[in-house]
């Protein structure tokens, strides 16, 4: 059964979703409707790894997850976890860590399709020539996410 719960943020509320003890969603206010049933307890330590990142006291998460996609969205998911903290990766680049150096606009499509924001940082994802482009909770919050891990903005315009 999932279960649910919200907690406030620097960029408006998050909903997580859990089912079976694993993370399976981190929504943007206004991305998912919650289902299932509230349960704050079962989410606190995904709400703490979560508060201690937004503080800038934790780099990498350390939480079971069970994301929902198919198995490429899953492969470009857990590639785009191999992206270090402070650092960013192109969609091209991310296509050739896959063995796919042509499916760019594929891995763009996965990318915008991942349930775990922030969690699984495809906020650290960016288009070629290091442009920002494309995130599901909106470009402001993905340069909010970057310059808090202290990536240049500058340097991606």
């Amino acid at each position: 059964m999932q279960v649910y719960s919200r907690m406030p943020g620097p960029l408006g509320e998050l909903l997580l979703t859990l089912e079976e003890g694993a993370l399976t969603g981190v929504w943007f206010e206004g991305q998912h409707q919650p289902c299932g049933k509230r349960d704050d307890a079962a989410l606190a330590e995904v709400r703490r790894q979560l508060q201690a990142w937004f503080e800038g006291r934790l780099r990498v998460f350390d939480l079971p997850l069970a994301p929902r996609g198919t198995p490429f969205q899953l492969q470009v998911w857990e590639q785009i976890r191999q992206i270090p903290f402070g650092s960013t990766w192109t969609y091209g680049e991310l296509a050739r860590r896959l063995g796919r150096p042509g499916a760019s606009r594929a891995v763009g499509g996965a990318t915008g399709r991942n349930p775990l924001s922030i969690v699984v940082p495809c906020h650290r994802v960016v288009g070629a020539g290091g442009r920002l482009t494309g995130y599901g909770g909106g470009l402001d919050r993905k340069r909010f996410l970057l310059e808090l891990e202290g990536v240049p903005i500058h340097r991606l315009a």
